[in-house]
């Protein structure tokens, strides 16, 4: 989906799992203070949106999904996984019921997979389950923001803001009211600093939820069984997971920023140290300069001193070793 907000003034697209948004009109900086101050929005209408409607929506979705959401009162947003048997992170789902259907928006490009899942799962429950990409759009006012909703918007609100799921038709008009517009970069810096983990960025083909801390916001411990359970379980009673989520403040003098994928190691084994994680996200901030969302081993002490590639890196922990 190619948003029509790239012919704003400025606009630079956006590449990879986020094409077809801008990355940033013109000046990062300003757009993420912008965000941090309350104002403006982000556009993330490439993101995919999935709807499910019918009397059964809860207590069927309560039976899939790693949050606890049977009795999900309206209005109240939530987020939630789908995990494989064998406990690994599948689908990251951001969610709100209006009393009618739930809304949830997902990573662009996996609301097919997502679906077809879903409806192998249908049974005999009364659900119905649609792909809304096309006409509807995910649009994010940031914490603070008094931008009024329009009345046809389905609304999430949360800690880091709301995100409106807008009638398509209805973007363009929203952007002439709501703005200035801020890029996907901009809304990526900030995650970062709030240390929040995005499927497919801070995930692999292995990762399970413990090592992101997506235990509680994501994971309810207190619930039946669905897909992937036992390891959680598991993990949660019985060990640690063996990877960790890190916050790295990165070497500022290095001109560019480390990808994603850019091996870790220990500063003092030197270049040909072996590999313990790896850069999940890497940004330049507007206050805390070049930083970085990464996994690394367990077993790695929360005070060494990392290198990712050839800059040097500190860590804050974010789940305990």
């Amino acid at each position: 989906m190619k948003s029509p907000l790239l012919s704003l003034p400025g606009a630079v697209p956006a590449e990879g799992v986020d094409e077809g948004v801008a990355a940033h009109y013109g000046d990062l900086f300003r757009e993420q203070r912008a965000l941090a101050d309350g104002t403006g929005f982000v556009d993330l209408s490439h993101r995919g949106v999935v709807t499910v409607t019918g009397e059964d929506r809860l207590s069927w979705l309560h039976l899939l999904l790693t949050q606890h959401v049977s009795d999900l009162p309206a209005g109240q947003a939530t987020e939630a996984l789908i995990l494989s048997a064998n406990g690994h992170i599948e689908h990251a789902l951001y969610l709100v019921d209006d009393g009618t259907t739930v809304w949830a928006h997902v990573e662009p490009g996996t609301q097919e997979a997502l679906i077809a899942y879903l409806e192998s799962m249908k049974f005999f429950y009364r659900v119905e389950v649609a792909d809304r990409t096309a006409d509807t759009a995910v649009v994010h006012l940031p914490a603070g923001s008094i931008t009024r909703a329009p009345a046809s918007a389905a609304v999430r609100e949360t800690p880091y803001g709301r995100d409106l799921f807008l009638p398509r038709e209805e973007l363009e008009a929203f952007a002439a009211e709501a703005g200035p517009a801020a890029g996907i970069l901009a809304h990526e810096a900030l995650r970062v600093e709030q240390q929040r983990p995005r499927l497919g960025f801070e995930t692999d083909h292995r990762t399970i939820p413990h090592e992101l801390g997506w235990i509680g916001t994501a994971v309810h411990l207190q619930k039946g069984c669905y897909r992937g359970q036992e390891t959680v379980a598991r993990v949660q009673n019985l060990g640690k997971p063996p990877r960790r989520l890190v916050f790295l403040h990165l070497d500022g003098s290095e001109v560019h920023l480390p990808p994603h994928g850019a091996e870790i190691r220990l500063a003092d084994d030197g270049p040909d140290g072996r590999k313990i994680g790896f850069v999940t996200t890497s940004v330049r901030h507007h206050e805390l300069g070049p930083v970085a969302l990464a996994l690394v081993k367990r077993n790695v002490p929360v005070d060494a001193r990392l290198m990712a590639e050839e800059t040097a890196a500190a860590q804050e922990t974010v789940v305990e070793p």
